[in-house]
């Protein structure tokens, strides 16, 4: 007996090597989503109970809002994504982020 751990993948065929990939790169990705959704959550309840010290901070806030209105709109909704746009462009050159 050794103490090696046996690489299982190497007994495999091609399809079964295949679809343990896939299951795998699956997990990490719906892991990753679980986390950035769990920081969405804390970045929302943040700007939810801390009330903005300056327009920049409450320009911030209203950046994520249109970013989630616009991500809802359907793609034929091109003249509300242009506003959201034209938002976002007043924020920057009000900043000075230009």
């Amino acid at each position: 007996m050794n103490d090696r751990p046996v690489d299982l993948d190497k007994h495999r065929g091609m399809a079964a090597q295949k679809a343990t990939d896939l299951r795998r790169a699956l997990g990490e990705v719906e892991a990753h989503a679980r986390e950035l959704r769990e920081r969405e959550a804390d970045l929302e309840h943040r700007m939810m109970t801390v009330p903005a010290a300056s327009w920049q901070e409450a320009a911030v806030k209203a950046r994520h809002l249109l970013n989630l209105y616009a991500a809802s709109l359907p793609a034929e909704d091109t003249r509300h994504r242009a506003l959201v746009s034209a938002l976002f462009d007043d924020f920057a050159r009000l900043s000075g982020d230009n």
